[in-house]
C-alpha cells in the first residue's frame, strides 16, 4: 500500500514538472484566455510591446482611472480611453487580473513559488494588480486597509523577487 502512494506521489511529481512552460504561465492569470469579449485579439492581451506602449500604459495610469462600485476600471480621458490599446487595457483591467483578496491571495501563492522568471504579459498583469489593490488599500477602512496593505506588499516582494531572478540570470549569461 505505501509503495503504491508513494508511487502515485512521483508520477504526479514528474507529470506536474514536465508541464510545458506555456500551462505554467496560464494558470496565474488563467481569466486571460478566456476574456469576455468578442474578439479575437483580446484572447490573452498584452499592452507592452514596445517603448511607444510602455509609455501609453504609463499616460492610462497618470490619466487618471475611474472605478466604479462594481469595480469596474476606466480611464476618464477620454481622448485616451478612445484609443485602441484601451480597449486591450480595459480587458486586462476588467476581465483579466483578479480584484477579491481570495484571487490577489492565490496569484501572490503562485507567484512566490514560481520557479523562473515571469513572463512579459504576466509582469504586466501583475503590476496592473499591484496598481488596483493600492487603489483598494487607499480607499479602504480599518482591517480591510490592513489586508488590502499587506496585498501590495505581498505583490511588490513578488515583483522584486522576479526582478532580481531576471538580474541573476542575465549577469549570468554575459558571463557564459
Amino acid at each position: 500500500m505505501r509503495w503504491n502512494t508513494m508511487l502515485l506521489l512521483l508520477l504526479y511529481y514528474n507529470a506536474h514538472a514536465t508541464l510545458p512552460p506555456r500551462w505554467n504561465r496560464a494558470m496565474l492569470f488563467p481569466s486571460a484566455q478566456r476574456v469576455k469579449r468578442s474578439t479575437a485579439a483580446l484572447l490573452n492581451p498584452v499592452l507592452q510591446k514596445t517603448q511607444d506602449d510602455v509609455d501609453l500604459l504609463f499616460e492610462f495610469l497618470l490619466g487618471e482611472l475611474e472605478i466604479s462600485d462594481d469595480l469596474k476600471i476606466t480611464v476618464k480621458d477620454e481622448e485616451l480611453a478612445s484609443m485602441r490599446k484601451a480597449v486591450k487595457f480595459d480587458a486586462l483591467c476588467n476581465d483579466v487580473i483578479p480584484k477579491s483578496v481570495t484571487g490577489i491571495y492565490r496569484l501572490n501563492s503562485q507567484l512566490m513559488n514560481n520557479p523562473g522568471t515571469l513572463k512579459k504579459e504576466d509582469y504586466e498583469r501583475t503590476v496592473l494588480t499591484m496598481v488596483y489593490t493600492a487603489y483598494r488599500a487607499a480607499r479602504s477602512q480599518g482591517h480591510q486597509k490592513d489586508i488590502w496593505a499587506e496585498s501590495f506588499v505581498n505583490l511588490y516582494k513578488a515583483l522584486k523577487h522576479d526582478l532580481m531572478l531576471s538580474s541573476h540570470t542575465s549577469s549570468s549569461q554575459r558571463t557564459s
